[in-house]
C-alpha cells in the first residue's frame, strides 16, 4: 500500500485475531483504523464500510440479513453507524465464529466501547488507536511503553531519531495524522480545514444535534488556544459566547470523539492540599498549530503558545507508546494550593514517577525540587525525570535523569 507508515500496534492486533472472534479498533477520525487493518488482512477478507448509505441502511434495518449477505471473515468499517449488528455479532459468536471472524471499526470511542462492552463482554478485544507516534514517524524497530528506567531509556536511543529544538517543532506543527504525514495529502492547511469540516459534519452531529456548525468550530478553535492548560470552562465559554453548560457539553463531545483528553491531577488522602481541576490535551499537535493559526514550524517555537504546546506533545507522545502497546496508562499531574507544580506523574509498578517537562537544553538542579512533594503520598516515590530539548540522555543525580524528547 502506497505512503503506509508502518504501525507500532500490528503485532497486537493478529495477536489478538487469533484469539478473539471479534476485534474492535477505535480511535478518532482519519487516525489509520481501517488503513492498517487493510494492509493485516490480505485477500480473504471482505471489506464493507457503513459509510455506504445502502449498506448502513441494510446493517441498522435488517442486521441479520446484513450478516448473511455478506461472508466471514469480514472488515466492518464505521460500525458506530450501525449498533444493531452488535447483538448478532455476539449471537454468531456464540454459534462458534472462528477467531478473527470480525474486524470492526469506528470513530466514536467512548460509544463503541459501551456498546460493545454491553453486547459483546467477554468476546470482544477492543483496541483503541492513537494518532501516529513520532516513534511511528521517524524511529525504527519496536517501541515499549515509556518508562523512567535506564536500561529501557538506552534502549529507546536505538529506536528513535535524533532531534534538535526546530526539528521538534516540526514534528509539532505537522502533526500526526497519517494522510498528511504520509504526504498523501501535501496542503497541510487544506487537509486540516476538510479535516475539521468532515469531523464536525459527521462525528459532532453523530453524536449531538448542533445546528450552529460554525460556532461550534469557533469553540474547537478556542479550546486549542487553551492546549495543555489548566481548564477554565467559562473563558472558552465566554470567548466564543456560549454558556458554561453548553462549553462543558461541547468539551466532552470533543472528549468523547478522541480530539482532546484530560490529565485530573494526582491526589490520595494524604495529600491534603491539591488542586481539582484537570488540565487539557490534544492527541495532535498539528490539530492544534492549525487552529491556532500559526504558518510555519518557526514562527510557532517563537510564539507565545511553545510551551504549552510542546508540554502537549510530550504527555500525548508519552500516552501513544502505552495505547501503540495496548496498555493502560496511569498518568496524572500535580498542582497543590501553594502552586508547586509537577508537570507529569505516571505510577507504573507501585512507584510514582514525576516528570518536569522544559525546552531548554540545560535543565537546573533546580526543577526536581518538587519531586519531593510526592514524598507525603502513600505511594512511594521512584525514579524522576527531566523531559527537554538536550541531545542525549544524561542525569541530575542517581534518582533523577534527564531525558531528550526525541526519544519518548
Amino acid at each position: 500500500m502506497d505512503n503506509y507508515i508502518k504501525r507500532d500496534l500490528e503485532e497486537k492486533i493478529i495477536a489478538a485475531s487469533k484469539e478473539y472472534s471479534c476485534i474492535l479498533i477505535t480511535g478518532a477520525r482519519q487516525v489509520g483504523k481501517s488503513t492498517v487493518l487493510e494492509q493485516l488482512m490480505g485477500n480473504e477478507r471482505e471489506e464493507v464500510s457503513l459509510d455506504d448509505m445502502v449498506e448502513r441502511k441494510l446493517a441498522s434495518k435488517d442486521p441479520a440479513l446484513f450478516l448473511q449477505t455478506h461472508s466471514t471473515p469480514i472488515l466492518i468499517d464505521e460500525v458506530q453507524y450501525a449498533p444493531e449488528l452488535f447483538s448478532y455479532i455476539k449471537m454468531a459468536i456464540d454459534k462458534g465464529a472462528a477467531p478473527g471472524s470480525f474486524w470492526l471499526t469506528g470513530s466514536q470511542p467512548f460509544k463503541l466501547m459501551e456498546l460493545a462492552q454491553e453486547s459483546l463482554a467477554g468476546r470482544i478485544a477492543i483496541i483503541h488507536m492513537p494518532p501516529l507516534s513520532q516513534h511511528e514517524i521517524y524511529g525504527t524497530g519496536k517501541a515499549e511503553p515509556f518508562a523512567i528506567d535506564m536500561d529501557k531509556l538506552k534502549a529507546r536511543a536505538k529506536t528513535n531519531a535524533p532531534a534538535d529544538l526546530n526539528e521538534i517543532y516540526n514534528r509539532i506543527w505537522n502533526g500526526s495524522l497519517p494522510g498528511h504525514v504520509s504526504k498523501k495529502y501535501t496542503d497541510r492547511d487544506l487537509f486540516y480545514s476538510s479535516y475539521i469540516q468532515t469531523y464536525i459534519e459527521r462525528d459532532v452531529k453523530y453524536i449531538a444535534d448542533i445546528e450552529d456548525t460554525v460556532l461550534f468550530g469557533d469553540f474547537i478553535r478556542s479550546a486549542a488556544c487553551r492546549a495543555g492548560q489548566m481548564l477554565n470552562v467559562t473563558d472558552i465559554a465566554q470567548d466564543v459566547g456560549i454558556s458554561n453548560d453548553t462549553a462543558t457539553r461541547w468539551l466532552k463531545i470533543l472528549e468523547k470523539s478522541d480530539i482532546i483528553f484530560f490529565l485530573r491531577p494526582y491526589s490520595n488522602n494524604l495529600l491534603k492540599r491539591t488542586v481539582k481541576t484537570p488540565k487539557m490535551y490534544f492527541f495532535d499537535t498539528g490539530l492544534v498549530s492549525y487552529l491556532t493559526r500559526y504558518s510555519s514550524p518557526e514562527i510557532l517555537a517563537n510564539g507565545a503558545i511553545n510551551g504549552a504546546i510542546l508540554e502537549n506533545y510530550v504527555v500525548s507522545e508519552i500516552i501513544k507508546t502505552y495505547h501503540n502497546n495496548a496498555k493502560d496508562c496511569l498518568i496524572w499531574y500535580y498542582r497543590d494550593s501553594n502552586s508547586n507544580e509537577i508537570d507529569l506523574v505516571i505510577e507504573s509498578d507501585g512507584m510514582l514517577h514525576p516528570i518536569e517537562i522544559k525546552r531548554t537544553a540545560n535543565p537546573g538542579t533546580e526543577l526536581v525540587r518538587p519531586f519531593k512533594l510526592l514524598d507525603k503520598a502513600s505511594v512511594p516515590r521512584g525514579k524522576g525525570a527531566i523531559i527537554c530539548m538536550r541531545e542525549t540522555l544524561s542525569a541530575v543525580d542517581s534518582d533523577n535523569y534527564i531525558v531528550p524528547i526525541w526519544m519518548i
